[in-house]
């Protein structure tokens, strides 16, 4: 009955979530100066292979995990549809407590939320359709990819570009506004989420118990594919830290946001983006804490 299921979420609603990612996103981005991507020319291999790692690997695992599972049609788009979007935006906290090169966390986020504008629709659409009941709902919907880059840059990439100008040119009151904003938007946006859980509360409790667990395994596969991926192609264990979180942290604040916005907030969708929105946090920190025990070799 999931895939019939619908959570409640008012148009007024939609708008506030769209503008709350968009303050948490400035807030990223006045941390960022355009140095900083300097080490794309400098270093491209740790950024290139944390890509591959984000947007094809990530997908990749994901159907297979959806292939051997056959979970319901609207879980697995909801799956599909958590793994094509870009790095979380608390990957670069996280990374730090585990040790890792924050500054290629940085990095990797910035530029996984520019590729997302062609990758996330891309990767919705294709991985999406090559199982046959999400395949099912994507037809039913005609999700336009256009609209749907549309979206992506409104909400990460405008914002991305205005921090990064505004700590360039006015450092100081970037500095300043830094460490307030950051607090009081992740505020916001976890408050925002139990606000927006509460009202679907029965709905939720009556899934997430089944859907969890496709999660918790789902996010430990983002993960070790994040951690495999930086061993394979040789990057020292300080880069293979952040290339981990990365790729196991993801946009599930955007994620939401498509859903409801293109998908008419279909029940298996949001649960399962709701599900990891909390979980992934909780994941990640543990494991920047395991991680945190050793120094990592540069």
């Amino acid at each position: 009955m999931i895939d019939e299921a619908v959570l409640n979420f008012a148009p007024g609603s939609l708008m506030l979530l769209n503008a709350i990612l968009a303050v948490v996103m400035f807030s990223i981005a006045i941390d960022l100066r355009p140095s900083d991507f300097k080490l794309l020319v400098q270093v491209p291999k740790p950024l290139l292979v944390g890509l591959l790692s984000q947007f094809i690997v990530l997908p990749l695992l994901t159907f297979l995990m959806i292939l051997a599972l056959q979970p319901q049609a609207s879980v697995a788009l909801g799956l599909t549809l958590v793994a094509a979007c870009p790095g979380g935006n608390i990957s670069n906290f996280i990374t730090h407590r585990a040790g890792g090169n924050t500054a290629l966390s940085v990095s990797m986020t910035a530029l996984a939320t520019v590729g997302a504008i062609v990758l996330t629709p891309f990767n919705i659409a294709f991985w999406g359709g090559l199982y046959e009941p999400s395949a099912a709902i994507l037809r039913a919907t005609e999700i336009d990819p256009v609209q749907i880059a549309i979206t992506v840059g409104l909400m990460l990439i405008l914002p991305l570009v205005l921090g990064v100008t505004l700590n360039a040119k006015r450092p100081g009151l970037a500095a300043r506004m830094r460490r307030p904003l950051q607090w009081l938007s992740m505020g916001i946006f976890v408050a925002f989420i139990v606000l927006a859980l509460a009202a679907n509360w029965a709905q939720f409790l009556a899934y997430a118990g089944g859907i969890a667990g496709l999660v918790v395994l789902h996010n430990a596969l983002a993960f070790g594919g994040g951690y495999a991926t930086a061993t394979v192609a040789g990057l020292s264990p300080f880069n293979r830290r952040a290339v981990t979180i990365e790729t196991g942290i993801q946009n599930s604040g955007l994620g939401l946001v498509l859903i409801f916005s293109f998908f008419g907030g279909l029940g298996g969708m949001a649960v399962v983006a709701a599900f990891w929105g909390i979980w992934h946090a909780i994941s990640g920190i543990a494991l920047a804490a395991v991680m945190n025990r050793t120094k990592a070799r540069r």
